[in-house]
């Protein structure tokens, strides 16, 4: 990974190119690539659907999720890819720690090239809502490449006092190197970007969710935020207005294939390209867009996808996987009985069956199939950032949380979502005795819902403690020595990210984090 400075200086020299050298080739719905200066509202536009647009990505942090907490078993196809990382060996050459460094850093500097240009720019009066709206979104996307980077580089992402990261809202000139700042400096400036964005964001049928930011999903950006400080006022007010301004309601699970779930006759149906009839698995298939409130899109014409994080060619047992669900994962799908999710996220190929097509036996190697891909593209999944689940989910911490305490509350919101996921019946009321006792099974609704999405590294990090959960992996995930530890203590010093050797070598001025 190139370090943030010279990557700064490059984009500095080149200000309306746009690069396609990403992780991931990103191809937004409605992408155009301008090639001219940035003298106009139409190329503001042009450069916020290309070149920041473009630089959006969060599966570095996807895969360091899951190769660090209780995601991931070891798959049949693994000779030693990414070990490093699944058995906590963290060092500042980390690809996945530089791979998350660099790909937000890149966004904010073109973020920083696009605000700022737009200073000499004054738009006739027709434009003056598109040139405010575009500014809006560039700078709502902003903070949340802030967020994702205090997320895992912050020392205390509660402790307004504690070291953050590096703060840039203008472009870097050529030499210039940039210090780490308190997390108030830092939290300051992501709250500006949001307050602007939320007023100005216009709503544009050109620039529809959740394929583009919209109000709801600033307000999506703000209770995570917050959340993630352990403000949770803040949290559940604008979670409530995400839900508000989104429209939108939880996706449900049925309507499900008739038959008996797991035969092959109603895995034919329901595995089907297209998400067979399950809204839930339709979502994940990307045929409806159900409850998402922002997403990056990744369409048929790039070339690599999401679930490449995982296997090799297919989403099956014969498709090379390098990794597979976590075996203590697979077995809390079925927390709750008829949960649409034990099906939706593995694929059955692992499993073995007789004659008639019922289910013999369960394997270990339970193929991860939450990115089943689209229609002649295996493995290309829109990557979902914000969904009405977590923002309920907030709403149910907030409760748990928050003073005074309401765990009836929680209760409530936790089994609306177990509801929601169900194929049949109806989930028991969860009693909760104690705020650990709601947050543990927090944590456990998180763990299944979010699974590979990237949340369970900074969920274990911020509530494990409160709910007396850690790392939960089983003692056969890693094939190779089942002798290695299954957890790893809350308070080591891996729980936070260090500073990349790039970052290191090139800027004299920065801090390391410690342990490293």
């Amino acid at each position: 990974m190139k370090k943030f400075r010279n990557i700064a200086i490059a984009l500095a020299t080149s200000l309306a190119l746009v690069s396609c050298n990403d992780a991931i080739d990103i191809v937004q719905d409605g992408e155009i690539y301008p090639s001219e200066a940035l003298t106009s509202v139409k190329n503001m536009e042009n450069y916020l659907n290309g070149a920041i647009y473009n630089s959006l990505d969060n599966s570095d942090a996807i895969k360091h999720t899951s190769l660090f907490t209780d995601e991931l078993r070891v798959g049949p196809a693994n000779s030693g890819q990414d070990l490093s990382s699944f058995r906590w060996i963290i060092t500042p050459n980390n690809a996945y720690a530089n791979g998350i460094w660099a790909s937000n850093y890149t966004t904010i500097n073109r973020i920083n090239t696009l605000v700022t240009t737009a200073e000499t720019i004054t738009p006739e009066s027709a434009d003056v809502a598109k040139y405010n709206s575009t500014l809006a979104e560039a700078r709502a996307l902003r903070a949340l490449s802030y967020l994702n980077l205090m997320t895992y580089f912050s020392t205390d992402i509660k402790n307004n006092s504690a070291l953050g990261v590096m703060l840039s809202l203008k472009p870097i000139s050529v030499g210039e190197v940039l210090p780490r700042v308190s997390n108030a400096e830092i939290w300051s400036a992501v709250e500006a970007d949001l307050n602007f964005a939320y007023t100005n964001i216009g709503s544009n049928p050109n620039r529809p969710a959740p394929l583009f930011l919209g109000k709801a999903a600033v307000s999506a950006i703000r209770a995570r935020m917050y959340l993630y400080r352990g403000n949770y006022i803040l949290a559940k007010q604008h979670a409530q207005q995400a839900i508000n301004d989104s429209g939108l309601a939880m996706t449900v699970a049925t309507p499900v294939p008739g038959g008996t779930p797991g035969s092959t006759a109603w895995n034919n149906v329901f595995y089907t390209v297209a998400g067979g009839t399950s809204p839930y698995r339709q979502m994940w298939a990307d045929t409806n867009n159900g409850e998402n409130i922002f997403k990056l899109s990744r369409p048929n014409t790039v070339t690599n996808g999401i679930a490449q994080l995982y296997t090799t060619n297919t989403t099956s047992i014969s498709g090379s996987p390098l990794w597979v669900t976590g075996i203590n994962l697979f077995a809390n799908y079925s927390f709750t009985p008829n949960d649409i999710r034990r099906y939706a996220f593995a694929d059955p190929s692992s499993n073995t069956y007789n004659s008639s097509g019922a289910v013999l036996a369960i394997g270990n190697d339970q193929v991860i199939d939450k990115y089943p891909g689209k229609t002649s593209t295996p493995l290309r999944n829109d990557i979902k950032l914000f969904r009405i689940t977590e923002m309920q989910l907030i709403l149910a911490e907030c409760a748990a949380m928050g003073s005074p305490t309401d765990l009836t509350t929680t209760a409530t919101i936790v089994r609306s979502v177990r509801q929601a996921r169900a194929f049949s019946g109806t989930p028991a009321l969860p009693v909760y005795a104690t705020v650990a006792d709601a947050a543990r099974d927090i944590l456990r609704e998180r763990r299944i819902e979010f699974a590979f999405e990237g949340h369970r590294f900074i969920d274990l990090k911020r509530l494990g403690a409160t709910a007396g959960v850690g790392i939960d992996r089983n003692a056969n995930d890693d094939r190779f020595i089942t002798s290695n530890p299954t957890t790893l203590g809350l308070s080591d010093y891996r729980w936070t990210l260090p500073i990349p050797s790039s970052e290191i070598n090139g800027n004299p001025t920065i801090v390391q984090n410690p342990g490293y």
